[in-house]
């Protein structure tokens, strides 16, 4: 748990976002860092995630009239001041004292994003719904039977929620060495068992649940063109490109290297958003480029709340729109549509990837 005093945190005077992940790290206990920022087994899921976002590069055009650049989109409904969103972590209650979720969406509502609240967050979305109405979605982990599982959706559809977000990479805990190490254990503080297998979930679960939410469904984990298209022809809304952080499988390809051959397959039958190692704004842009709606933030939002809470949380989306004003300018657009795979080629990584090494100062 953070043991730093938000009053204390000069969170203002920070001008870059690596500061704000040495904050963290500073701050945080290291096992809840190794649990937050670590992947499974060998880790090279997770380094693969900044990699594949290395191994692009871009291609400015110049001469272009760029005084009046506009970072803005739309996802779920919901006006974005930039085109990210808080992603759904789970346990932020036991980063920051006065609870996580609260701060996360207090943050979001206040700058002008929409925020996926995981299930095994604290308070719960009854009571946390009201505080960002339209601007919040619920993800579920999927831990009971058929019953269980569209109690969920109903209470999502209760608390006015935006979309119904499906987890659906999770069919086992992935292997984390770090707790494992650490003895950190997670049944202590979630419902979730590391030691257990997810109840049923298949493409029937999918279709019963598309029967009985009036709101856009939502499925993370997709991380092939094949399974893009299986989840538009059962109806879903919104793929989510995700391979869980690293967390799960290992060896899995990197984010950013899934995304192209899914929004091909998906056309326009589906919004796209993704996920993985995402810690800059020229990493966000990237993405768009390759036709992604918007980016959700994990890692990168835990440190923020870690380094201060809702200030934190706040002063993170500031400096990003900060990078992306800046790299769209340079880039010679000023608009997101205007973007597209001509603006991004491939090229070979100037470091090894690693969690922090976006941030060239933060040993």
């Amino acid at each position: 748990m953070a043991q730093q005093d938000p009053t204390e945190n000069p969170i203002q005077s920070m001008l870059t976002l690596q500061e704000i992940a040495m904050a963290a790290r500073q701050s945080m206990d290291p096992m809840m860092w190794d649990f937050v920022s670590g992947g499974a087994e060998s880790e090279t899921t997770l380094r693969r995630n900044r990699q594949a976002l290395d191994r692009l590069a871009f291609r400015p055009r110049v001469l272009r009239d760029v005084l009046d650049v506009d970072p803005s989109t739309t996802f779920l409904g919901c006006d974005l001041r930039i085109p990210v969103f808080f992603a759904p972590v789970g346990l932020m209650q036991l980063i920051w004292p006065d609870g996580g979720i609260a701060n996360q969406i207090r943050a979001a509502e206040s700058f002008g994003i929409l925020t996926m609240k995981s299930c095994i967050n604290e308070p719960e979305i009854e009571d946390v719904a009201a505080l960002s109405p339209g601007r919040i979605a619920f993800q579920l982990y999927v831990r009971g039977d058929a019953d269980w599982v569209d109690a969920q959706a109903q209470r999502a559809v209760d608390a006015g929620c935006q979309g119904f977000c499906l987890c659906v990479d999770l069919a086992r805990y992935g292997r984390r060495e770090r707790d494992l190490l650490n003895g950190f254990v997670l049944r202590r503080y979630s419902p979730i068992d590391e030691s257990t297998a997810l109840a049923q979930l298949d493409w029937a679960t999918v279709d019963r649940l598309r029967t009985k939410l009036d709101m856009p469904m939502i499925i993370k984990g997709i991380a092939t063109a094949e399974d893009a298209r299986l989840a538009v022809e059962h109806g879903v809304d919104v793929i989510y490109v995700s391979n869980h952080g690293g967390r799960q499988l290992d060896h899995n390809r990197g984010s950013i290297q899934m995304l192209g051959e899914i929004v091909e397959a998906v056309g326009d039958k589906a919004e796209v958003v993704i996920d993985g190692g995402f810690m800059r704004g020229t990493d966000i842009l990237k993405a768009i480029a390759l036709g992604a709606r918007a980016v959700g933030l994990g890692k990168l939002q835990v440190w923020a709340l870690a380094a201060g809470g809702e200030a934190a949380l706040v002063r993170c989306l500031e400096i990003l729109e900060e990078e992306i004003i800046t790299a769209m300018g340079l880039l010679g657009v000023t608009s997101l549509g205007q973007l597209d795979t001509s603006y991004i080629t491939a090229v070979e990584p100037v470091s090894e990837p690693g969690i922090t090494s976006s941030y060239p100062r933060f040993e």
